[in-house]
């Protein structure tokens, strides 16, 4: 395990190199996000999301398949890649016969968006675009910059459809169609529905064959890793080994080798035991543990992917229950797994033999000693296998002949669950607490746990079946031709106000001609906008509104909020009469917004709060929020001033232009250089534009 506080100068060289070098070989790939339910992730226009794919930076080794989305660093996805090989294929760029040909994505970059993969149609489509959100007059939007909409098509059955079209060397175009819902039974998947033409097409010209490719596999491979919360790249409080990161201790299991009617196919992972935990203590979930910990669980998560449909061949397009044909488990730093070579004979062999394995004897779960019916491991997932990235999973699809103008159709849903944010807080601090007795807590089933541990895990182990029922729920929407309820849109605008007593809220009636509308709810946070919610005012068809007053806002907090519209709840097929909402995501505001005072009447009126400033003996109270620890407030400040604040001994450190008319005015104790200030004594310069002035003197103690 590297320690970044140890090492930091070998870690940033390295990161430095690996991200130089990474980024002076990849082709830029536009991206687009599904982000309007409690699963968001990101989506790649060259036909699959490989590693740090997105952005190019290392530090997001983590990124995407983001569940719940609402709060900061639940990335479970690390990479992905997609490879389709052929046998004896004639290459018309070579001019020459391959026993085995394959064209990949990923899981590594880079893509050759020239030769290889060349993307056609890259669009995202909506059944309505995200509304105007606002706070105090300027955009505050959280899908501002995910949520880029290219057309909307009001009759279209999900929410959010991402098509993308590449052709690829092989002379197959891939056509794949990526679906989201809102409706809060089916938020937490997406669905992507493959389409694998022979249309010859094999260069970025345009030109093309007519031949029949044989023996044709379509290989996905997906690598896991949960969550980024508390690894290297995630909220600071670093109390996960470093590898983690990559997948080193993930686990995988598979479900419905050899399926009989009606049962499931499905490849999911999780969080396993790790040997390097802080103190040796059990990291099932991740709980933060150590200096400054509360034991929540950072890593509840249980993800994978489930099969609804692979045709049998190009001319049967019933469901074939012996697809994917290939469930393996491959290592994530296998050298097969970087850079392809698609002229390369024995590369491309290397990874035609990966497609056909078929399954092994045991998954990975099972050969690391997991069992369903028992949480406890015969080892730590990390000192099981060779590969220092641990293992990924991959799937196979084939193999199929393809003649010309003939397709192949495969459909797959994608999903996270586990246990919710507050069972997280809840479960690990009971985990946490050593005082708390055993006989005072309890297992799902109501038994009373062995041990501290046993009480955890079996309560992280619940996010299997939840992401069972997901999985479900999928094939359910897939049945039905993706027909589920749809819920009631939100406001298309949404006005946060920021006033002298009280925050205004109002919004439009637009959702209000939707059959089954039945009223709004406003939810609010504090602080931050990824933390908890609550309903603070609701209405319905007989009390109606389109505007709210929060008169309990607190001077010198800031306030988040997000409003949803709701039905009657008679069109929930999972849970008759109860409401279906429109997405959070919608209106939730990432601006924060906050009481303003009048102006001070006269100079003699400012006051700077608190004074003296300690943060140890404040305990919090005295300053505004745990995302505001450092911040002081001069009050009844004069409509429009200038305020510098200066050292005792007479050295400017920092100024605010005061302009917004109202009588506050903050300050988070940094100098103009970015720097905290330090103990000591300053003084508080205020000048307004008529020469009027006057000095205030405040102490700070740290």
């Amino acid at each position: 395990m590297i320690n970044f506080d140890k090492n930091t100068r070998l870690t940033t060289l390295l990161i430095t190199l690996f991200a130089f070098t990474f980024i002076s070989d990849i082709s830029a790939a536009e991206s687009k996000w599904i982000a309007i339910g409690d699963l968001h992730n990101w989506y790649s226009e060259q036909g699959f999301e490989i590693e740090v794919g997105r952005t190019g930076q290392v530090r997001d080794q983590q990124d995407g398949l983001r569940w719940p989305a609402q709060y900061s660093f639940q990335d479970v996805q690390a990479a992905k890649g997609l490879w389709i090989g052929s046998t004896n294929y004639a290459d018309p760029v070579a001019g020459k016969t391959f026993d085995y040909k394959v064209a990949h994505i990923g899981p590594r970059g880079p893509v050759d968006s020239k030769a290889e993969i060349m993307t056609q149609k890259f669009k995202m489509y909506a059944k309505y675009d995200h509304p105007n959100v606002s706070v105090d007059g300027e955009p505050a939007s959280t899908l501002e910059f995910m949520d880029l909409v290219d057309s909307v098509d009001v009759n279209m059955l999900p929410d959010r459809r991402i098509l993308n079209v590449v052709n690829t060397s092989m002379g197959i175009t891939m056509t794949r169609n990526i679906i989201g819902f809102s409706n809060q039974n089916h938020n937490n998947y997406h669905i992507t529905d493959y389409v694998f033409e022979n249309t010859g097409i094999y260069n970025e010209a345009g030109d093309s064959f007519s031949k029949t490719l044989t023996g044709v596999y379509f290989m996905f491979q997906y690598r896991y890793a949960a969550s980024r919360e508390g690894g290297p790249y995630g909220s600071g409080g670093y109390w996960l080994p470093q590898n983690t990161a990559w997948g080193r201790n993930t686990v995988n299991e598979v479900l419905g080798e050899y399926p009989a009617d009606g049962e499931i196919r499905a490849q999911y992972s999780w969080h396993g035991l790790h040997s390097q935990a802080a103190d040796g203590h059990d990291n099932i979930g991740a709980p933060y543990y150590g200096e400054g910990g509360d034991g929540h669980l950072s890593a509840q998560h249980f993800m994978g992917i489930v099969t609804l449909h692979a045709d049998k061949s190009t001319t049967d397009h019933t469901d074939d229950l012996s697809q994917p044909s290939t469930t393996w488990y491959i290592g994530s730093d296998d050298p097969i797994t970087y850079n392809n070579d698609q002229y390369n004979p024995s590369k491309m062999q290397g990874r035609y033999a990966h497609m056909m394995l078929g399954h092994p004897a045991k998954s990975q779960a099972e050969e690391i000693g997991y069992t369903a019916t028992d949480w406890k491991f015969a080892s730590t997932a990390d000192n099981w296998g060779n590969d220092p990235g641990g293992y990924s999973q991959a799937q196979a699809f084939g193999p199929y002949d393809i003649a010309p103008g003939q397709k192949i159709h495969i459909v797959l849903a994608e999903g996270v669950s586990g246990l919710s944010r507050e069972m997280c807080y809840e479960v690990g601090g009971n985990w946490y607490d050593a005082t708390v007795a055993l006989g005072g807590l309890s297992n799902p089933d109501g038994s009373t746990p062995a041990s501290k541990d046993e009480y955890k895990n079996n309560w992280v182990f619940t996010g299997e079946d939840s992401l069972l029922r997901t999985f479900n729920r999928a094939i359910d929407a897939f049945e039905a031709d993706y027909a589920i309820p749809t819920p009631p849109p939100p406001p298309d605008k949404f006005e946060v106000i920021s006033g002298g007593d009280q925050i205004k809220l109002v919004w439009s009636n637009s959702a209000e001609d939707f059959p089954g509308f039945a009223g709004y709810k406003v939810f609010r946070a504090i602080h931050q906008p990824d933390t908890t919610y609550e309903e603070i005012f609701s209405c319905d068809l007989s009390n109606l509104t389109n505007e709210f007053a929060d008169v309990k806002a607190k001077r010198g907090f800031e306030y988040y909020y997000y409003i949803v519209s709701y039905d009657d709840g008679n069109s929930n097929q999972v849970d008759l009469g109860a409401p279906l909402y429109s997405s959070k995501f919608y209106t939730m505001t990432s601006k924060g917004a906050k009481l303003k005072r009048p102006p001070g009447k006269s100079l003699d009126d400012i006051r700077i709060v608190p004074n003296p400033f300690n943060i140890k003996a404040s305990g919090g109270e005295l300053q505004f929020g745990p995302g505001n620890p450092d911040r002081l407030y001069f009050y009844d400040v004069p409509p429009v001033c200038t305020i510098r604040i200066y050292t005792e001994r007479g050295d400017l450190i920092y100024t605010i232009e005061h302009t917004d008319n109202s009588g506050d005015e903050s300050w988070d104790s940094i100098t103009e250089y970015r720097q905290l200030i330090v103990s000591g004594i300053y003084i508080a310069h205020f000048e307004t534009p008529e020469g009027e002035s006057t000095f205030r003197k405040f102490i700070v103690i740290r």
